[in-house]
């Protein structure tokens, strides 16, 4: 409870949205576990250990890169959609 406040300025930023930061952190997060899964996917059907490595440890590296462009192109699409309900709402004022 101490650290939230500190902690919040590295996740959110002054608009109330997603910091690039986050989203890797999220990113980085998410593919350690999606990583951990395709290994043990890739163990069951090929039984393999060394194989289940190799597959996991080439998929990390590009999962975390897509996932990290996913996530701002969604925070950019959402933050499009704000601004317009922002605007409208001025309007009716």
């Amino acid at each position: 409870m101490i650290l939230d406040l500190p902690l919040k300025k590295f996740f959110v930023s002054k608009k109330g949205q997603d910091t690039n930061f986050k989203s890797l952190i999220k990113s980085i997060s998410w593919r350690i576990v999606g990583t951990i899964d395709t290994m043990v996917i890739s163990y069951f059907v090929t039984g393999q250990l060394v194989m289940a490595i190799s597959i996991g440890s080439v998929e990390v590296v590009t999962k975390i890169f897509l996932y990290y462009l996913h996530e701002r192109v969604w925070e950019n699409a959402t933050r499009t959609t704000k601004k317009h309900e922002q605007e409208a709402e001025l309007v009716r004022s």
